[in-house]
């Protein structure tokens, strides 16, 4: 493994910078602490720094040299509305809320990159330094984008990283192509008639039509898209009925499509409202149908990613950079940077969790998660391939 020294000589106070914004989390939109501890040490630094984009985004900028080329390395701030299960002194201080996702150290690395590049600069270019609000549903990138990041900070290409538990720790591991899902939701009202849990004819019951519905739908999934294509559609709520004795008047179903592409998610939408507009109306019932398109896939460019490959071999080694890791249906709004500018989107891996400290939660380490905590030992091997992204990218001379 080949560390950058200076980083690892600051990986004390990354950590604590890190572990007191673990201790302070601030949910989507809210992050105002968290922006002020950021742009204070970008500042102290002299890192020049804009606020604002996005509503409590903010953009370090260090330039250096003479050429015209940028990237740009996001690293996402917010924290999630849970209630944290550990005790250890870092844990937070907020009941409710929790950095239960790693985004602590998520920025932390990103400041630990900006320090180094601050006082080194080696390297021709611009460095735009994006710390990014609202990750958590909230579509902080989509906002930043909409208050003009890329026209503000022009740059050739935007990455982005995320700890991974499971992934042991000291790796990395990312995939060209499709690597996290779209994140999808629906609501859907079956609308019947009302009547005496005794007498059914006089009603129409909503609550079977909706279990037909609820059937017939993952056909779609099952036999008209094409097996390669990857998908899930899952309710996760269904709410009918008071009493026993009723037939109610309407039935509602929620849930989730997850997709890797957009053709395969117009398929799955539009046959979904047909299906259920077609069973409902076979029953004389009625249906409102919502669907809403939260996240797009996340889609690595090949080239940006081949480049990501390469730096994270230089500072961890080839053999601790897997090229084909499994991509996951979870939800990444990454995406909607990597749908305007070439970029890559990489996993760090967090080991197992036999890294917390004592008070841990009994759950596992797992993310979103009341008993996760980030892996400080990864501060200084992410803080490391920003670095080396940045002088391979856009190297002097």
């Amino acid at each position: 493994m080949r560390l950058v020294e200076p980083i690892l000589a600051f990986q004390a106070e990354l950590e604590a910078i890190r572990r007191d914004l673990h201790a302070h989390p601030e949910l989507c939109y809210e992050e105002h602490r968290t922006s002020d501890v950021v742009a204070a040490r970008l500042a102290d630094w002299g890192i020049p720094v804009v606020r604002g984009l996005g509503g409590t985004g903010v953009v370090g900028i260090i330039k250096n040299g003479s050429s015209s080329r940028a990237i740009g390395l996001r690293a996402d701030m917010d924290a999630l509305p849970m209630q944290e299960l550990n005790t250890f002194d870092h844990a937070s201080r907020h009941p409710g809320k929790m950095h239960a996702c790693g985004h602590d150290g998520h920025t932390s690395m990103l400041l630990g990159a900006a320090h180094y590049l601050s006082r080194h600069r080696n390297f021709d270019g611009t460095v735009y330094l994006i710390f990014q609000p609202a990750e958590e549903g909230g579509a902080g990138a989509r906002r930043m984008i909409e208050d003009g990041l890329f026209e503000q900070f022009p740059m050739e290409a935007v990455y982005g990283m995320h700890n991974w538990p499971g992934l042991p720790a000291g790796s990395f591991g990312v995939i060209p192509g499709p690597m996290m899902a779209s994140s999808n939701e629906f609501r859907v009202v079956v609308k019947g008639k009302g009547a005496h849990a005794a007498q059914p004819h006089r009603g129409i019951d909503p609550v079977m039509v909706a279990v037909q519905i609820a059937q017939a739908w993952q056909t779609i999934v099952s036999r008209e898209k094409n097996p390669l294509d990857t998908a899930v559609l899952s309710i996760t709520q269904i709410h009918a009925g008071s009493a026993t004795n009723v037939i109610p008047d309407e039935a509602v179903m929620i849930g989730t499509v997850r997709t890797f592409s957009t053709e395969v998610l117009d398929l799955i939408q539009q046959r979904m409202e047909q299906m259920a507009k077609g069973i409902a109306a076979g029953f004389n019932a009625g249906v409102d149908f919502g669907f809403k398109r939260n996240y797009p896939p996340l889609v690595n460019h090949p080239e940006q990613t081949a480049f990501a490959v390469e730096a994270m071999r230089a500072v961890v080694g080839d053999a601790n950079v897997n090229v084909k890791v499994e991509p996951t249906m979870g939800a990444e709004d990454f995406a909607f940077m990597l749908q305007a500018k070439p970029g890559c989107y990489v996993f760090i891996g967090n080991g197992d969790g036999e890294h917390r400290s004592g008070g841990h939660g009994l759950g596992p380490c797992q993310l979103h998660n009341g008993s996760y905590d980030f892996n400080d030992q990864l501060l200084p091997i992410g803080a490391s391939y920003w670095v080396k992204l940045v002088e391979t990218g856009l190297p002097v001379g």
